[in-house]
């Protein structure tokens, strides 16, 4: 019975968790992971768009937290200035570094830094993003949002000093937590984690995803009901004689997103001046054409909904698809901590009722009602600027729960998505993001594989140290509890190679060895491997890098308990990590 607790104790432990996570196979403990980074990234959306919500109701005329049209001339322009300023200030005090936000900031972190977001930015990301939106900065809090989830995911996984493979997972349960609460659509922030940020569809991470989205959506749920975040109508297509027109449609949606993310990049290759007054040309940009559609102020989600209804005119609809692609590229490039998809939502709907009053000017008896339009406007200038056709199409689905809209949604989709990608070359906009900063993020699946695990579920613990020159009598010892391999150390512990214990013992009982006196463990004849050490919350993607580039043939893997204090917990050779990169878990 004691054995019984005590192997139950183990189960329960922190250590015996973070064990258990760096393997492929750890889906248990990875929902329950997923559960607690769902119920934190609702919280902290649900803090962030209320401050939002509360400083506009306080800043705007009628209390209302989206009346930006209702702003006298000087207010429309002094206000995004004044909040850009502030943001500007602020932002010139901090390190280039901790200014980075919004989804390209995750997908860099996740692409070279295992996942692990840092405080600072989120915190630049949590209080920018109020005061941006407060101000009327044209942009959305969904990237924001995202940015939020993700760190939140990723900070709990450090504090807890989580394998890096876990804390990757993490940061899409995050970040599908976070679309799922601001839309109110599960699914599609389950899709746009995987297809948009993580780049995968393993099992192991999926099915923690999809918890974690269905967690933060109830508890979103509990404070703002179950309705979409926009007012759709019913909608559906009037006659199959408009299909070509939809595929017309899709290429010309195709183009709107490729010029809208050219003027992303375009603003944000302006990197030379101070950020401050990058911040304010920002500002100034929002508020000059606000002056004339006070409507790209702020998130606009009253103007998709009036888009949706059918109450928008054409002058309304075309002065906001121009300046609100403008307003908002200058916003996001220039270094406003604001998103982009909300954003690409809303031009896509204005550029859908522009689209619907077409089809009705050439075949009014045929065409479609304005709102089915508006919808597939949304989800084709979402998917082409994204590059994530998956998740617009669930975005849609889910926004309309609607299945008629399915077929002519995947062909707008495809069209549009395919005119970006290919017609123009055009990667997401995010990645145009990337690589003004320098920075490539692509995930093949060979290096997904090898992330999805970490070194200590690979390791052996079977090693015993000793020094380099050692005492007959103590490596007998040594050799007497069997083990795999001898960490051979300098006298100052500092590591020298690793021998396999089994040609120690076997040079040991040969007639000519020493019965006593001291034996110098480099020059006994055997296996004997260079070695470097890794710390214990590597992934296997990480030991292979380290082994690469120190030329290294094993990996010791330490575990920091204190200051300058990291023992070692176990050993790794490269033969090991080749296995598992060829056959898997099931190889080893």
């Amino acid at each position: 019975m004691a054995n019984d607790g005590a192997g139950l104790g183990r189960r329960l432990s922190l250590d015996y968790f973070r064990t258990r996570l760096a393997n492929v196979d750890a889906l248990p403990q990875l929902v329950l992971l997923a559960i607690v980074a769902g119920a934190s990234t609702a919280l902290v959306s649900l803090a962030f768009r209320r401050a939002i919500e509360l400083s506009t109701m306080q800043l705007l005329p009628g209390a209302s937290s989206e009346n930006f049209e209702a702003l006298a001339l000087e207010w429309r322009i002094g206000l995004p200035v004044a909040g850009a300023l502030l943001i500007g200030v602020v932002l010139q005090f901090m390190r280039p570094a901790d200014r980075r936000v919004g989804v390209a900031h995750v997908m860099e972190r996740l692409g070279h830094h295992q996942g692990r977001l840092r405080l600072r930015n989120a915190l630049t990301q949590f209080f920018g993003g109020i005061v941006a939106l407060s101000s009327g900065a044209s942009g959305g809090r969904e990237g924001p949002a995202i940015h939020l989830g993700a760190a939140t995911s990723s900070l709990l996984g450090q504090a807890f000093r989580l394998p890096n493979n876990s804390i990757r997972t993490l940061v899409g349960c995050g970040t599908a937590a976070a679309i799922a609460c601001s839309f109110n659509t599960p699914i599609a922030g389950v899709i746009l984690a995987t297809e948009v940020v993580m780049m995968e569809y393993a099992i192991a991470s999926f099915i923690p995803v999809i918890v974690a989205a269905v967690t933060a959506t109830l508890i979103m749920r509990a404070f703002y009901g179950s309705a979409p975040a926009f007012d759709v109508p019913a909608v559906a297509m009037n006659s199959l004689l408009e299909i070509p027109y939809i595929l017309s449609a899709g290429v010309v949606c195709g183009v709107v997103a490729v010029v809208f993310i050219r003027c992303v990049g375009f603003f944000a290759s302006i990197s030379r001046i101070p950020v401050v007054v990058r911040c304010v040309l920002a500002g100034a940009i929002t508020g000059m054409v606000a002056l004339v559609a006070p409507e790209v102020m702020g998130v606009g989600y009253d103007t998709v909904n009036a888009a949706l209804s059918g109450t928008a005119t054409v002058k309304v609809l075309a002065l906001v698809l121009l300046f609100k692609i403008v307003a908002t590229s200058a916003s996001v490039g220039l270094g406003l901590p604001v998103g982009l998809i909300g954003p690409s939502l809303m031009v896509g709907a204005v550029l859908g009722g522009l689209l619907g009053l077409g089809a009705f000017w050439l075949a009014p008896d045929y065409s479609s009602s304005a709102g089915f339009y508006v919808m597939l406007g949304m989800c084709a200038v979402m998917g082409a600027m994204l590059q994530a056709p998956l998740a617009a199409l669930m975005a849609i689905l889910e926004l309309t729960a609607n299945p008629h809209i399915v077929l002519p949604a995947m062909l707008i989709i495809v069209v549009a998505t395919m005119t970006a990608s290919h017609l123009f070359r055009e990667r997401s906009v995010f990645s145009t993001l990337l690589a003004r900063l320098g920075l490539v993020y692509e995930i093949n699946p060979a290096t997904a594989h090898l992330q999805r695990a970490g070194v200590t579920s690979l390791m052996t613990k079977d090693f015993v140290r000793l020094d380099e020159v050692t005492e007959v009598t103590i490596a007998q010892r040594a050799l007497a509890s069997k083990p795999r391999w001898i960490v051979v150390e300098s006298g100052r512990g500092r590591l020298r190679s690793i021998l396999n214990a089994a040609d120690l013992a076997r040079y040991l009982a040969a007639d000519e060895a020493p019965t006593d006196g001291e034996i110098e463990l480099m020059q006994v004849p055997g296996l004997r491997e260079d070695v470097t050490s890794i710390d214990f919350q590597a992934t296997v993607y990480e030991a292979l890098e380290k082994l690469d580039r120190t030329g290294a043939e094993a990996l010791c893997v330490r575990r920091t308990t204190a200051p300058m204090i990291a023992p070692i917990v176990g050993v790794l050779t490269r033969a090991e990590v080749e296995q598992f990169a060829r056959f898997g878990a099931g190889g080893r």
